[in-house]
């Protein structure tokens, strides 16, 4: 099963876990921090792997013209009747039906992982974008997806296992907290996977931050989420 499906299976999962208020890291770690240093409003921002559309919900909020794009079509459905005046198109990242050059920024947010052909969106998202335009994308970092602690349910002193950083492969995390349950599907990419990629599309790697969470004692020793920050040469 791909990617796509498995994501289209999870989507009312999903649209109820998204829209849960502070339940989960979009809340603590990426929302107001995120937005904040995005450029100002340009001519087109296009959120690449919208979801159920909060991104692109928040991106209008502060003042970007913006396009929703994600494959699921029960995504779509609910950014579209969630946000009746927002514009969203349901489309696969690496073949979107936008002209050369048509937008001058693109969010790919805590999306590029979980696409079948991360490659092709990135080239795909290159085009798109008019030169110098930007990405901003966030993804689950590499050293997060290429191990875990063990045991799993123990307190700050668990050691934190590698199980192979090296080589992509599929892998799930289920997760289920205050009566929500859901399953996320994703790619565990290395970082040099992303450098190639952006390399390979034309883009010029401006700036690269890693996440932690100060207030949980086992995520201040091993990064959360990665954000990269590039440029279209």
């Amino acid at each position: 099963m791909s990617l796509r499906e498995r994501w289209e299976e999870q989507a009312p999962n999903w649209i109820r876990w998204a829209r849960e208020p502070g339940h989960d890291s979009y809340w603590k770690f990426h929302r107001e921090a995120f937005l904040a240093s995005l450029p100002t409003p340009g001519r087109l921002t296009v959120d690449v792997g919208c979801g159920e559309g909060r991104v692109t919900r928040d991106l209008r909020a502060a003042g970007h013209r913006v396009v929703g794009v994600d494959q699921s079509a029960s995504m779509i459905a609910a950014a579209r009747e969630a946000d009746p005046d927002g514009e969203y198109v349901e489309a696969d990242a690496a073949v979107m039906p936008f002209e050369d050059g048509t937008a001058d920024l693109a969010i790919a947010f805590m999306s590029l992982m979980d696409m079948d052909r991360m490659e092709e969106a990135v080239e795909e998202i290159g085009r798109v974008l008019e030169p110098a335009g930007r990405l901003v994308a966030a993804v689950v970092h590499p050293i997060n997806s290429a191990g875990q602690f063990v045991p799993r349910e123990s307190d700050d002193g668990a050691p934190f296992v590698i199980e192979s950083y090296l080589g992509r492969r599929p892998y799930t995390d289920h997760l289920e907290r205050a009566g929500l349950a859901m399953s996320f599907h994703s790619i565990h990419f290395t970082l040099e996977d992303y450098s190639r990629a952006l390399e390979g599309a034309g883009f010029l790697v401006g700036r690269i931050q890693e996440l932690y969470d100060d207030d949980n004692p086992r995520w201040r020793r091993v990064p959360l989420f990665l954000r990269i920050d590039a440029v279209k040469a």
